[in-house]
């Protein structure tokens, strides 16, 4: 194996392509895979890397796959094992896992925090943990210490610390989550359930509530309730107001009557309104699966405000690919539905003009009582992301998107399959 640089820094490599002989992208590196030896005075042993191929898969690539590692790519053998990665319980991971843990280190002991690990390749040609980047840690004994300035940094020696410094004391996941700072949500749902219950809680409680909510969308409703249950009511009502409203309602679907109940109370009104709308719905119809927070907008609404709306980041893409055009008021129910504007029609008109000059009127909405199936066949027909739903009086009532299509007519343990255990193969790969 060829090494650009001696030392590698895990937390600087998360994220480089990892490239076949020939130069072509298998994936990306997430995460490095390391197992302790019988004394935590041996440097733990790095084992393979944690790598995320095309399809949010993450796999287990043997460092002896690894042939180069640079700051620029990892190559490998080109043979890669597509089985998902679950980490054995001998197995650490150095994002997930070390990075942000308290240890002693120097000649006073002092307490340090984890933020980054180095790894370097022995003449066994074993690759072990060597150095660790380290963060010392001031005491607050007044509230004005927090605001200081951060304490200094250092690189420390494997056997020159004390592991761990304080069992008792929580583990934050402040580098932790700097490393999948700009991930997808699913991504960073992924890592979560890689990790054991301890650490995910602590993961959880540093997320702010935007980026928990976006994460809660893409977990099974299993590991979700488990969530909501650690953070407790308050937080739980929070994630659920901010949350979609029609995922925040497949999350309550699957609590009890009272416990459904006592959240919705705990929640704003308004959002809780919405939500309560959405689980008086079967869950196999249209209404079970629509949104109540699509883009509406008036017929007078000109393009380039139109276009402001579904500019905005928090805007979901398959909402945002079109605009409903329905007659006041503009919140479901609302007035009569006139058609919807697809963004890419919008774009090849004046800002000035108006939405209601453009409308699609072909695409008829479905009343919230139709079949999934129903909801997928006009989506494919018409080649849409989103369908109108609208009540008996033509009022707009919510948009079913193909996400939400796509998750109904998908087995509901779709997310557990993915997760398929490592097992060694003939020729010794994993």
């Amino acid at each position: 194996m060829s090494v650009a640089t001696d030392r590698i820094f895990i937390a600087r490599l998360a994220g480089t392509n990892v490239l076949d002989p020939l130069g072509d992208q298998v994936g990306r590196v997430r995460d490095a895979v390391v197992v302790y030896r019988s004394t935590l005075r041996r440097p733990p042993k790095v084992i393979g890397f944690v790598v995320e191929v095309p399809g949010r898969r993450r796999v287990f690539v043997p460092i002896g796959r690894v042939t180069s590692i640079d700051a620029g790519a990892v190559i490998t053998t080109g043979l890669v094992n597509m089985r998902r990665f679950v980490k054995r319980a001998s197995e650490t991971l150095v994002v997930g896992d070390l990075l942000d843990q308290r240890l002693l280190a120097g000649p006073d002991r002092s307490p340090v925090v984890i933020e980054d690990v180095a790894i370097e390749q022995q003449r066994n040609r074993d690759w072990e943990v060597t150095r660790l980047f380290v963060r010392r840690v001031k005491e607050q004994r007044t509230p004005f210490d927090a605001l200081r300035r951060r304490g200094e940094t250092m690189q420390v020696d494997w056997s020159e610390v004390e592991f761990p410094a304080d069992s008792s004391t929580l583990q934050r996941a402040t580098q932790l989550i700097a490393a999948y700072h700009g991930t997808k949500p699913a991504d960073l749902a992924d890592m979560l359930r890689e990790l054991d219950l301890k650490r995910r809680l602590e993961v959880v409680r540093e997320l702010s509530d935007e980026r928990l909510a976006d994460v809660l969308e893409e977990l099974p409703e299993d590991d979700a309730i488990e969530i909501l249950d650690a953070v407790g009511i308050e937080r739980s009502a929070i994630l659920l107001e901010t949350m979609q409203p029609d995922d925040a309602a497949d999350l309550l679907g699957e609590l009890s009557e009272d416990r459904a109940e006592r959240l919705l109370q705990a929640m704003d009104d308004e959002e809780a309104e919405d939500v309560r709308t959405l689980l008086s719905y079967d869950e196999d119809t249209a209404g079970g699966l629509m949104t109540t927070e699509p883009v509406v907008l008036s017929p007078e609404t000109s393009i380039a405000e139109a276009l402001a709306h579904v500019r905005r980041s928090e805007l979901p893409a398959a909402l945002a690919a079109a605009v409903f055009v329905c007659r006041q008021p503009l919140e479901p129910p609302t007035g009569k539905y006139l058609g919807l504007v697809h963004i890419q029609e919008m774009l090849r008109h004046p800002p000035h003009e108006s939405v209601g000059a453009l409308l699609d009127t072909e695409v008829e909405p479905l009343p919230p009582e139709a079949p999934t199936g129903e909801v997928a066949a006009l989506l494919a027909a018409y080649n849409l992301v989103s369908v109108p739903i609208a009540d008996e009086a033509d009022r707009l009532v919510g948009v079913v998107t193909v996400d939400d299509v796509l998750d109904a007519l998908l087995p509901e343990d779709w997310r557990e399959q993915r997760d398929e255990p490592r097992e060694e193969a003939a020729d010794g790969t994993l």
